[in-house]
């Protein structure tokens, strides 16, 4: 591992970190008698925190660092070059090269005609960026649309818009009332449908309530429908065969608007560089994030058609917004670095070439009492924990509070496994590695995984 970088001498971190820093989605009160984790370094999959403890990271950082964490010096020759040439212009009213050159690789990259990119900072804003543009480009041909259709349990971001399209009533509770008018269709999760339901039967249940949902709200005010090509909330939920083509036919047919939500999925986690290849979405504009610089630098984007753009294109209509660092020069030198470096290392066939692997090696834990499903694709997997296998029975509230956040979290983490346990929905596990792990990673995740989760049902069991 390379060295740590200089730190203020005389800082105590763990004193500084209770006092002045405050954690994203984190209980500060769980750190009021015992140590914060501070991570100092990291090199391919693994990462080491304050205390020389080394801890294999299954989570990417947030389904995030493609790449691992071994190509710091190229990033950093990359961003130390732009800020010797240009360190920050903006893109309102200019241009600058990184920015021209990334666009033009995200066109090269993004499946169907998917090919002009607006860029922001993140994910959130991304996808509040995404139902604006909705909106407006709806009105610039002459119609009132404002209404987004999402699915229930998915997340999408935490700003207010992108608040209002999430699925999950907790992290919207605590912020209402939000941005109204946005409706939530059922999600793909087959895992508790009814036994002899078929694919195709699940893809037309699914399909008929969207459309359902768009006839009760009102075709004509209906401006986008947003949806992952796989779920993350509620556990990577795949859809079944022919659910993405119908979904298209449905918004071709009332004038819908498609997003694809990639800021997870998109580059490489899928197999793909954009998961809307895999699973046939076709969408009008695509939300990506996360993976872009593989989390070295703040930048996502909305890609769209040239079709969703013409409006904007001509006379003196514009796009009525903007984000100061979006497409920042640094930003987008490493993201391009990064799309450099997962060409030239052939990481994007590197998924391909090991889903299967990966899979079957979780799948060992399928032979566990507690472990009901597996599901995902590519580097991207969930299982999901139950009381009883043979009728599907959940945990309780209380049951999930106590197993994941009581037990599970802590245990893994000593154990020296970062990964999700979650239950936005049913209670999961979830598993998304940087792309560059191989065998040894799998292996050593479902070692940890096993004692952990055989341990776990010891104390939850019947």
């Amino acid at each position: 591992m390379t060295a740590p970088a200089t730190v203020r001498p005389t800082l105590d971190l763990q004193a500084a970190a209770r006092d002045h820093l405050w954690l994203h989605f984190t209980r500060m009160g769980v750190y009021r008698d015992t140590e914060v984790p501070v991570i100092v370094r990291g090199e391919g999959c693994y990462l080491e925190d304050l205390n020389g403890k080394r801890y294999l990271d299954a989570l990417a950082g947030l389904f995030a660092v493609q790449i691992g964490y071994s190509y710091g010096e190229e990033m950093g020759e990359a961003a130390a070059a732009q800020m010797r040439e240009l360190p920050f212009y903006t893109n309102w009213s200019y241009a600058h090269p990184r920015a021209i050159e990334l666009a033009a690789e995200l066109a090269d990259l993004a499946p169907g005609d998917l090919g002009r990119a607006f860029f922001v900072s993140g994910g959130s804003e991304a996808v509040e960026s995404a139902w604006k543009l909705a909106r407006q480009y709806h009105a610039a041909r002459g119609e009132r649309r404002w209404k987004a259709i999402s699915r229930r349990l998915a997340y999408h971001g935490t700003t207010l818009g992108a608040l209002s399209i999430n699925g999950i009533a907790a992290v919207r509770a605590p912020f209402e009332p939000l941005v109204p008018d946005v409706v939530h269709v059922r999600n793909t999760n087959r895992y508790h449908r009814p036994p002899a339901e078929t694919e195709e039967d699940l893809t037309a249940f699914l399909l008929d309530d969207l459309e359902e949902a768009i006839v009760q709200a009102g075709p004509e005010t209906v401006a986008m429908v947003m949806l992952e090509p796989v779920q993350n909330a509620g556990g990577c939920l795949t859809p079944p065969a022919g659910y993405f083509p119908g979904v298209r036919a449905i918004c071709d047919r009332y004038g819908i608007l498609l997003c694809a939500d990639e800021v997870i999925t998109a580059f490489g986690r899928l197999g793909h560089w954009f998961a809307s290849e895999r699973y046939d979405v076709r969408p009008d504009l695509v939300t990506c994030a996360k993976g872009l610089s593989s989390a070295n630098a703040a930048i996502g984007a909305v890609v769209t058609t040239q079709r969703l753009a013409e409006p904007f294109l001509e006379g003196t209509r514009s796009f009525a917004h903007g984000i100061t660092f979006g497409g920042h020069p640094v930003q987008a030198a490493i993201a391009l670095k990064n799309l450099e470096i997962m060409r030239r290392d052939r990481i994007v066939e590197h998924v391909r070439e090991n889903e299967e692997r990966f899979r079957s090696t979780l799948a060992q834990l399928l032979d566990l009492p507690i472990v009901g499903d597996l599901r995902g694709a590519g580097y991207f997997y969930a299982l999901e924990l139950v009381r009883d296998k043979e009728t599907r029975a959940t945990f309780s509230d209380e049951e999930s509070e106590t197993l994941l956040r009581g037990f599970l979290s802590q245990r893994l983490f000593e154990r020296g496994l970062i990964c999700r346990a979650d239950d936005r929905g049913d209670p999961v596990i979830q598993l998304s590695p940087p792309l560059v792990a191989g065998q040894q990673e799998f292996d050593e995740i479902v070692g940890i995984l096993g004692d952990v989760l055989a341990e776990a049902w010891e104390r939850v069991k019947p």
